[in-house]
């Protein structure tokens, strides 16, 4: 049953798809997701080297250097094992000194932010590799190229510690320049496995070229505050935007009635839940539109979930967890992780978790459905064709929405299917800007 629920339709019975970044992306050109190239025969994997391969347009990868990744890995024999140890080598070759004459400070900015990419990528598998103890080291590394492509950015980004609860919340404040003029501003919002330099190719440099100001953040669940402070995904997203609110407006240099939030893959559910409290977002971008975050997981998945905690955790370790193949049980630990810091300790241990009555519990509270007619300020919501994750779900959430509203769907016409179009990161940024830019014109 469970090999079933997490193993999408084109993929072997061993191979397990992954949620937020990872999807049925190979198909054969009569299935539901034509155009789409194949550079693994197993769709998740194929999945994250397309958003790779997509980043390319914003600097964010190199065609060649991924292309040349992918060919090794499936010389070498496709693995999470192989995945993993390229993408990692990858990112360590940029961030060390390149062949030939000492690199320039624009070279090394932006071999950073591809080491940042591929050590990204590497991540995501981490788990289902030999050594996934090396999750948060692996992590560190990502996001100390990260940092040293800001450090070396002109103007740098303002880097602060917003407070939240025990942990504060790390941010980065992009600015097209430093003459400290008041300017609309996004606050971009990851899903449940994006890094940092996601957040470059989904908004921070279209933001810039279009002389806005841009803000990325860590909040639970994601970046340091999961693989380093533990602190798990939250139900309550306002609490979280809220603070980024009131730093922004505390600048000089934010116009604070063009304060605009964005929400990429299962931040699709977090920004609408935020704005529907946060009534200083001035319009709203869901990236999806996700009414129900559990909805997410196959059918399968759910179904183990009870009303009763002893019930559910005996089914989960005694009935599935034995009859889970390697695959299938990797995909589930990087599920989890975000939610339960037992399963993601678990997890670096080599061990599947045990209680998943409340991680599972945890995810089911994402829903939205009754908060989405709170939202007042214009909210986009974009859709994809072949939607893997949420399919219909944002065509729900914007008949639900009261708040003046808008609905595009991105298309395979132009290679901008699958969920949060991997293939087409530009096209995907000239939509919300363009519709940002329109709905704050005035104001």
């Amino acid at each position: 049953m469970l090999a079933a629920g997490c193993t999408p339709s084109d993929a072997s019975p061993a191979s397990a798809s992954t949620p937020g970044r990872t999807a049925s992306a190979s198909a054969p050109a009569d299935g539901p997701t034509p155009g789409v190239m194949t550079l693994f025969k197993d769709s998740a994997f194929n999945f994250n080297g397309l958003l790779a391969l997509g980043a390319s347009g914003y600097g964010a990868a190199e065609v060649g250097e991924v292309l040349t990744a992918v060919n090794a890995i499936n010389k070498a024999g496709l693995s999470a094992q192989t995945y993993t140890e390229t993408f990692r080598k990858l990112g360590d070759q940029l961030m060390g000194a390149p062949q030939g004459s000492k690199p320039g400070t624009q070279t090394t900015r932006f071999r950073a932010l591809r080491a940042a990419q591929y050590y990204g990528q590497a991540l995501f598998f981490v788990l289902g590799t030999d050594d996934p103890g090396s999750e948060e080291q692996l992590y560190k590394a990502g996001r100390g190229a990260w940092d040293k492509f800001c450090e070396l950015s002109d103007p740098a980004p303002v880097k602060a510690d917003i407070p939240y609860g025990k942990t504060p919340l790390p941010v980065w404040f992009f600015r097209p320049d430093d003459s400290a003029e008041r300017r609309p501003t996004v606050i971009l919002t990851n899903g449940s496995d994006g890094q940092n330099v996601d957040m470059w190719t989904y908004g921070v440099s279209a933001a810039l070229e279009r002389g806005w100001n841009a803000l990325v953040y860590d909040g639970p669940g994601q970046g340091q505050l999961l693989f380093v402070n533990q602190v798990v995904f939250t139900p309550r997203w306002e609490t979280v935007v809220t603070p980024l609110v009131d730093w922004l407006a505390a600048r000089s240099d934010v116009d604070t009635g063009k304060i605009a939030l964005t929400g990429l893959s299962m931040a699709g559910d977090l920004a609408p839940r935020a704005a529907a409290f946060e009534n200083r977002i001035a319009a709203l971008v869901a990236m999806p539109g996700v009414l129900m975050p559990w909805l997410g997981f196959p059918p399968e998945i759910r179904e183990i979930l009870t009303p009763d905690k002893a019930k559910t955790n005996n089914i989960w370790n005694k009935e599935v967890v034995p009859q889970l193949p390697p695959s299938a049980a990797a995909t589930l630990k990087k599920r989890f992780e975000p939610f339960s810091v037992p399963a993601m300790l678990d997890a670096r241990a080599g061990k599947m978790f045990t209680d998943f009555y409340t991680p599972a519990t945890l995810i089911q509270s994402l829903d939205i459905t009754n908060v989405v007619g709170r939202i007042k300020m214009p909210t986009l919501v974009l859709d994809y064709d072949d939607e893997q994750f949420y399919p219909g779900q944002p065509r729900q959430m914007f008949d639900k929405l009261t708040a003046p509203k808008d609905y595009v769907k991105l298309t395979r016409a132009t290679g901008a299917q699958l969920h949060c179009s991997p293939m087409a990161p530009q096209q995907h940024c000239e939509v919300v800007f363009d519709w940002l830019q329109e709905k704050l014109r005035g104001r």
